[in-house]
């Protein structure tokens, strides 16, 4: 057997070029000293496995992405290069807005309340890093002050699930998984997701509520950035799995500490810093592609 794979994943968009895609990324590989296993297709015309043997997988990956960018062009395909031994992960910690769901729930929030232009002004300086997250999320917050709570229920109502998400937990907790969504959001939100999708736990910042209003704070202290990797340890720890047992899921800077230390991290539909800095990344394909990268197979995928 192999001890390298490179995954190919068909994105939503159209058609992947098969035949010509795989003939450019075995002539990547081939001047490098790889040895190539027969393609294994683990959904038909959608994923494809190539194994190989001879090439560091962070190089194999690189050398069919400038290929396939030169001799193809930008095409809706995905592709992720690993170690096969222990590719199935054992523990899945995900973040919530615009990774599992599509929405931003502070944005969905801010436009029932009438707040966008605050709200967004706010997210405008955390994103030129003018205010850290934390700031950002506190004043994000007092915005909300004396708002009523209907306006977090009306919210919910908007909540989105993305694509392949329900797949992803169902399968990997067959298999034998933890799944944990973790969320520099509100818990009033993940507590709804993890309930309708099934993940085990959901982990999140408390808006407090006073009355029937929102108070405009949440408590300390608020989770980010580290904190997100602090859960990514304990629950891997708790379980007694290394890290080389994990896969973690994000789309923002505020992932990538748990996206680098995570066994697979993998940036989803991202924005272009997390996009730029993980290791992996998922630019065109739904989050089934997260089953597939860990090698199952259609058969094998929970579908509702």
């Amino acid at each position: 057997m192999s001890e390298g794979v490179l995954t190919l994943i068909a994105g939503t968009d159209g058609p992947a070029e098969w035949p010509r895609v795989l003939r450019v990324a075995r002539a990547a590989l081939e001047p490098l000293g790889a040895h190539l296993a027969p393609v294994d297709w683990l959904a038909a015309e959608r994923a494809a496995d190539l194994g190989f043997d001879g090439v560091d997988p962070d190089q194999a990956e690189a050398a069919v992405r400038v290929a396939l960018s030169r001799e193809i062009g930008e095409r809706p395909l995905d592709l992720l290069a690993q170690l096969r031994e222990g590719r199935r992960k054992r523990l899945l910690v995900a973040d919530m807005e615009s990774t599992i769901i599509a929405n931003e729930m502070l944005d969905e929030l801010a436009e029932i309340l009438g707040l966008g232009p605050d709200v967004a002004e706010v997210t405008r300086r955390a994103m030129n890093g003018e205010i850290d997250f934390a700031t950002a999320l506190r004043e994000r917050a007092a915005l909300l002050a004396g708002s009523p709570v209907t306006a977090l229920d009306e919210a919910a109502t908007r909540i989105r699930v993305n694509p392949g998400a329900a797949e992803l937990v169902a399968t990997m907790r067959a298999s034998g998984a933890y799944t944990a969504l973790v969320s520099g959001g509100f818990r009033r939100f993940t507590r709804l997701v993890r309930a309708r999708l099934g993940f085990d736990v959901d982990i999140a910042n408390e808006l407090v509520i006073s009355g029937d209003r929102i108070a405009g704070h949440v408590l300390e202290p608020v989770l980010g950035r580290d904190a997100k990797l602090a859960a990514l340890n304990a629950l891997a720890a708790a379980r007694r799995l290394t890290l080389a047992d994990t896969l973690a899921v994000g789309d923002g800077a505020n992932d990538l500490s748990m996206l680098d230390a995570a066994g697979l991290g993998v940036a989803y539909h991202a924005k272009p810093i997390a996009d730029e800095h993980a290791r992996h990344r998922i630019r065109h394909a739904d989050l089934t592609a997260l089953l597939y990268a860990q090698g199952y197979r259609e058969g094998e995928i929970r579908r509702s």
